[in-house]
């Protein structure tokens, strides 16, 4: 490069060697605008489609699983209740003679049936143990498959009560599980959303078809047989514009407002009921760029085509992120800086006028009368 210099005039290489420095991220500001090209922007009449939704916290999700039937390997809990049905049980054995009646009679043989015939709903306790009653006694299920169970039951009344076959059947009764999984699910600081007695799952970062399989994988990995998910965005958190209004020298307001995908320039500054008497029509977008861009992407906006012409060119659709920035009033500016700076001089001159009058006024001389607005004696 350096040997381009040759032949030119010294003026012409300093020009050259400070457009050289001046390039890329070393570059002020002002040079390293750039001014986006309005044919590949979308606007008004011309939108786009936002690509795929990328969960993040604080999102709200609504998460729908249907057909959340347990798989044949759970585990039963306590609270569970199990159809038990034996059919050789416990021989049924009454005794009678010609003192019994027969309202007596039928009330034994209802009690002995009751004791003796396997047949019906039993819930596992808080112990772990279904409690066949005092004929058959008591066998501990929790934490088995249902499968599992019914051996334990099987082993039971074959050791403890000598049934040599026991025909006999054990089922859960209830194939849903315990807690459904349904309504919005905030995405909490770590990425994760709660399911529940299912536990968590990480989410952040994902799309939503990707969160619907990592949700159904999860289930299907705790007990639930084929879960069928739905997965919808409840509350867009993650995702924000900002509107900055340059208060002229008195500090710029920021509104962050969440984005759908389908706001303008103009829906969004209806957003703050227009423009404040502060406020000039010098709007832009400051469009987010990646950390190692050297250049600002900036959309100048025409706010008097867009409101009283209804032009759309340059009603840009906004994007995640996009900062609008709307520039004060010049003469506003220079009058509040003057203010800033004539305020303090005036406040000193009035005290000080103060002050002399006090001292005047100790003197039985007649004070100074103040014009300003300085606080001074009139």
């Amino acid at each position: 490069m350096l040997f381009g210099l040759r032949g030119r005039s010294p003026v012409a290489c300093i020009a050259l060697l400070c457009q050289i420095f001046v390039i890329g991220c070393a570059a002020s500001p002002q040079q390293r605008l750039l001014q986006l090209q309005g044919a590949s922007v979308p606007r008004e009449l011309d939108k786009v489609n936002l690509p795929d939704y990328v969960v993040e916290p604080p999102d709200v999700l609504v998460i729908q699983a249907a057909h959340t039937l347990r798989t044949p390997d759970w585990k039963l809990i306590p609270g569970d209740r199990l159809q038990v049905k034996l059919k050789n049980g416990l021989p049924i054995d009454i005794e009678a003679d010609s003192t019994t009646n027969q309202a007596q009679f039928d009330a034994e043989l209802a009690i002995e049936m009751g004791f003796k015939i396997l047949a019906g709903s039993y819930r596992i306790e808080t112990s772990g143990e279904l409690d066949f009653g005092p004929s058959y006694g008591k066998v501990y299920v929790a934490n088995m498959t249902p499968a599992e169970a019914e051996a334990a039951v099987r082993k039971h009344l074959q050791k403890k009560l000598g049934l040599s076959n026991p025909e006999l059947s054990v089922e859960l009764e209830d194939l849903e599980s315990p807690q459904p999984v349904s309504g919005e699910h905030l995405v909490r600081q770590d990425g994760r959303v709660s399911l529940g007695v299912y536990g968590d799952v990480y989410v952040a970062g994902m799309t939503l078809a990707e969160v619907r399989a990592a949700v159904t994988q999860h289930l299907a990995a705790n007990g639930i047989q084929d879960p069928k998910v739905s997965v919808d965005v409840g509350t867009y958190n993650s995702k924000n514009f900002y509107i900055i209004s340059d208060g002229g020298g008195f500090g710029e307001q920021v509104v962050r407002l969440p984005i759908t995908g389908n706001e303008t320039v103009l829906d969004a500054i209806s957003q703050i009921n227009g423009l404040s008497e502060v406020s000039s029509k010098r709007i832009w977008i400051a469009r987010p760029a990646p950390s190692d861009a050297c250049t600002a992407q900036i959309l100048e906006v025409e706010w008097e085509d867009i409101t009283a012409l209804g032009q759309t060119s340059t009603n840009y659709q906004l994007l995640p992120g996009d900062r609008i920035y709307i520039q004060a009033d010049a003469l506003v500016a220079l009058n509040n800086k003057i203010e800033k700076i004539v305020a303090p001089v005036e406040r000193l001159f009035g005290t000080a006028i103060l002050g002399f009058n006090v001292v005047r006024n100790s003197l039985g001389l007649y004070p100074i009368k103040s014009f300003g607005g300085g606080g001074g004696v009139a």
